[in-house]
């Protein structure tokens, strides 16, 4: 089938609650002919247009919506089409929103500082088979990946006690270990890290998805 005429074929929803960027969505789309486009400023009036029977073939939202999680709206999308077509566009690029996003299996991952014809170039990969996730998060998941400075299970235990800011002597207690083995953990830690103290550590594990307000990212 010709790509143009796919395009031309498909039905879109966008989903973001500024109207500069669902104007701005729009008008890049219709330059290329994708003319069938539902435009939705809240999470919820999407959900209600898909239980009153609509159906889009691709959806492009936003994760930070006024009255909906946007990983909450990803899950109501998907009971309702197992097979939908998510392209998600945000200006969120830490670490463990880029994971909860590949753990939901969502096609697509463009930034909002992008090229504005990146979302046709993720349509146009999702219509080929294929997911796209663009340049920049590519670059974060491979230096979060690198397996040989990731974390052990046990020294990400270490690493959220001292976030709580528990001292060795708590966290030996805490985990049932000798401080020499929670030291190690600590050594272990700011050298994969390259933290030079606690707060540069924290601020590090933050920034690589380790951890976040609240805990360690499960």
């Amino acid at each position: 089938m010709d790509n143009q005429f796919a395009l031309s074929q498909m039905k879109v929803a966008v989903v973001d609650d500024h109207d500069l960027v669902r104007e701005g969505m729009t008008a890049i789309l219709a330059s290329r002919n994708v003319n069938n486009v539902a435009k939705f400023s809240t999470a919820m009036s999407l959900v209600d247009q898909l239980d009153a029977g609509a159906e889009f073939d691709f959806y492009i939202i936003d994760l930070e919506m006024p009255d909906l999680d946007g990983f909450v709206l990803i899950e109501m999308i998907r009971a309702r089409n197992p097979v939908a077509h998510i392209i998600v566009s945000t200006v969120h690029d830490e670490i463990w929103t880029l994971r909860k996003l590949l753990a939901r299996d969502v096609n697509a991952i463009i930034y909002k500082s992008g090229e504005g014809n990146e979302i046709i170039t993720a349509i146009e990969e999702i219509l080929k088979g294929n997911n796209y996730y663009c340049e920049d998060v590519h670059k974060a998941l491979k230096i979060a990946d690198d397996s040989s400075l990731y974390p052990s299970t046990r020294e990400l235990e270490v690493l959220y006690q001292i976030s709580q800011g528990k001292t060795s002597r708590e966290i030996a207690a805490a985990m049932f270990v000798t401080e020499n083995t929670v030291e190690a953990h600590r050594k272990a830690l700011f050298t994969k890290l390259g933290a030079v103290n606690v707060a540069d550590l924290i601020v590090k594990a933050i920034e690589k998805g380790y951890i976040k307000k609240g805990g360690v990212i499960r």
